[in-house]
C-alpha cells in the first residue's frame, strides 16, 4: 500500500485524461491504522469533510445528527450477509481449504459456486470435509456439491463471516455480530455494507426523530467488491453486476423525497450504487410498484449524481473503486488531502474502522 514520497496531491494534472489514471488514487497508509477488529459503534472518530468550504471538522459517528434535519431523507442498505464461509481439509491428503460459498447453483440448495482456496491444488473429484461436519466433493471450476442440503439455517449455525481479504485472522463467533448492521434484512451479500456497521439501535432511533424519513434499499454485496482495478486506464475497469430490489414502501418514500426536494443522504457507498443506478423514469413511472434488477454501475470522477447529496461512508483501500466513488463525490485533491489528515490525526481505516461524512 505504499508509493514513494510525495504523492498526497502533489500529482499534478497535467492534461484532462490524467485524472483517468489509477495511480491518481494512491497513497500511503501505515499498516498500524488498519482496523482488524470493530471499534465502539457510534464512539468511532468521524471526519465531516465540507465540499463546499473545503475544510474538515472532527467529532464521533454520533456526531452525525449535527447534520441531519427534518428536511432530510437517509437510506440504508439493509442486505444480510450470509455466514458462508467454511474451512476444512482434503480428505486425501489432508491438506487444508478454505470455501466461501457465492451461490446455489441447484434446487435442492447441494451444489454451490464457491472460491476456494488454494483452487490450483484442487483435483476433480476430490473430497472435501468442511468444518468437521459437511461433506463434499470438488466438481471442477468454481463448483462443488455436498451430500446433503445447505441452506442459510445451517449456515447460521457452523459458517464464518467473510471477512475481507487483508484481514488475516480467520473469523470468529463475535464476527457474526460486529460484521452485520443492526438493521439488516434479507440474507444474499458475502460482504457487509460496512459504514453501517457503525450504527446502533440507539443512533437508528435518533436519527428517525429527526429527519423526514429512513429508506432502506437492499444490494447484495458480491465479492467483486474485492476486486482490484487492474487497468491503468480507469475507463476500462468493469464492474461484477450486484442484485438489488426495493420494495413498495421504500420506493414511495424515494419517490416522495425526490419529488419534493428532501436532502438525501446515503449510508455506504452500496447505497449510492442503487440510488445512482436508477433512472427517472424507474423513479416517476407509478405503475412500478417495485424496483429490482442488477446493476454494474462505475462512479468515477466526472460522474454526475443524480440523487445523492450527503454520503456517509468508511475510509477506503488506495486504488479501489469505493475511493474512485468517494473522489467522485467530492473531488480526488480534497479526499487525498482528507486522507491524509485523517492518518496523520491517526484515524483507524478499512471496514472496521472509523468514518467519513462528506457533506
Amino acid at each position: 500500500m505504499n508509493i514513494s514520497e510525495g504523492f498526497w496531491g502533489d500529482m499534478k494534472i497535467g492534461n484532462v485524461d490524467d485524472i483517468y489514471r489509477l495511480d491518481f488514487y494512491d497513497y500511503s497508509l501505515p499498516t498500524e491504522l488498519i482496523a482488524y477488529e470493530p471499534g465502539e459503534g457510534t464512539r468511532d472518530r468521524l471526519l465531516v469533510v465540507d465540499r463546499e468550504n473545503r475544510k474538515f471538522k472532527e467529532g464521533f459517528v454520533g456526531s452525525i445528527l449535527e447534520y441531519l434535519n427534518s428536511d432530510t431523507l437517509v437510506v440504508f442498505n439493509n442486505t444480510k450477509v450470509i455466514p458462508a464461509r467454511l474451512i476444512g481439509i482434503k480428505q486425501d491428503t489432508g491438506g487444508k481449504v478454505d470455501v466461501l460459498l457465492i451461490r446455489a447453483v441447484s434446487e435442492d440448495k447441494r451444489r454451490w459456486k464457491a472460491l476456494i482456496k488454494p483452487l490450483s491444488r484442487m483435483k476433480l473429484g476430490q473430497r472435501l470435509l468442511l468444518e468437521d461436519r459437511l461433506k463434499a466433493v470438488y466438481q471442477g471450476g468454481k463448483i462443488i456439491e455436498f451430500e446433503d442440503t445447505v441452506d442459510i439455517g445451517l449456515l447460521e449455525e457452523i459458517g464464518r463471516m467473510p471477512l475481507p481479504p487483508y484481514i488475516k485472522r480467520l473469523p470468529g463467533e463475535t464476527d457474526k455480530v460486529n460484521y452485520q448492521t443492526v438493521y439488516a434484512r434479507h440474507y444474499g451479500a458475502v460482504a457487509a455494507p460496512t459504514a453501517g456497521l457503525h450504527f446502533d439501535h440507539g443512533l437508528m432511533q435518533e436519527i428517525a426523530d429527526m429527519v423526514w424519513g429512513i429508506c432502506y434499499v437492499t444490494l447484495h454485496v458480491g465479492y467483486g467488491t474485492f476486486s482490484p482495478i487492474k487497468s491503468s486506464d480507469i475507463r476500462e475497469h468493469r464492474m461484477h453486476k450486484e442484485e438489488f430490489f426495493i420494495d413498495r414502501e421504500n420506493l414511495r418514500l424515494l419517490r416522495e423525497a425526490i419529488s419534493s426536494q428532501k436532502r438525501i443522504l446515503a449510508v455506504g457507498t452500496t447505497t449510492v450504487r442503487v440510488l445512482e443506478t436508477l433512472s427517472c423514469e424507474d423513479i416517476y413511472d407509478m405503475d412500478r410498484e417495485t424496483i429490482e434488477g442488477s446493476t454494474d454501475i462505475f462512479i468515477y470522477p466526472g460522474y454526475k449524481f443524480k440523487f445523492v447529496d450527503m454520503l456517509f461512508t468508511n475510509f477506503h483501500l488506495p486504488k479501489s473503486s469505493l475511493l474512485l466513488l468517494v473522489c467522485a463525490f467530492a473531488d480526488r485533491d480534497l479526499i487525498l488531502r482528507a486522507y491524509k489528515y485523517a492518518i496523520e490525526q491517526r484515524y483507524r481505516f478499512f471496514s472496521y474502522g472509523d468514518a467519513m461524512l462528506i457533506i
